[in-house]
């Protein structure tokens, strides 16, 4: 059986990998389906994108902010990261977990520990967002205690109603 491990990504090279598997998820997000697609290309358009991945490490640094890689025996499958939206909420973004890796408990670990850093770095509640498509995500997340809310930011006109926002009170 294969290995699972959950680790801070803290090298460039384990940023490196981090942002292959940011551009698969995007990748992942617009195949999805064809109605999700152009909420996708909204959200992410390639250029911004590009210039998200650039500063992905800042964005996400510590001592506010983390990056989390998920391994199977040592080989990258998984991210989830989250940045300071406040001094007491963060923001989960990016929760991926690759094709070939999914079932082995790798996004619930990730989630987890997502919890479990921000609750350790003194934030009282961590919010997220997931395509209302994703029905995998949201029985996940609920199963982690996640509670449905209303949106927490300012999003395209046209979008909220596409997106599920949750909240977990840490």
């Amino acid at each position: 059986m294969a290995e699972l491990t959950v680790r801070a990504a803290t090298s460039e090279q384990d940023i490196d990998a981090v942002r292959t598997l940011c551009w698969a998820y995007r990748d992942y997000l617009i195949g999805f389906s064809d109605t999700l697609r152009p909420t996708i290309e909204t959200f992410y358009p390639v250029d911004d994108y590009a210039a998200l991945m650039d500063v992905l490490a800042q964005k996400h640094a510590r001592p506010g902010g983390i990056i989390l890689m998920a391994e199977l025996d040592g080989a990258p499958v998984g991210c989830g990261m989250y940045y300071p939206l406040s001094d007491s909420d963060a923001e989960i973004k990016r929760v991926f977990v690759q094709a070939g890796a999914r079932g082995t408990g790798a996004g619930q670990a990730l989630s987890k520990a997502l919890i479990d850093h921000a609750r350790a770095d003194g934030y009282s509640r961590v919010l997220l967002d997931t395509s209302k498509e994703f029905k995998g995500a949201q029985r996940l997340y609920e199963r982690l205690g996640f509670q449905a809310r209303g949106s927490y930011s300012d999003l395209p006109p046209g979008t909220e109603d596409l997106l599920v926002f949750y909240e977990f009170t840490l």
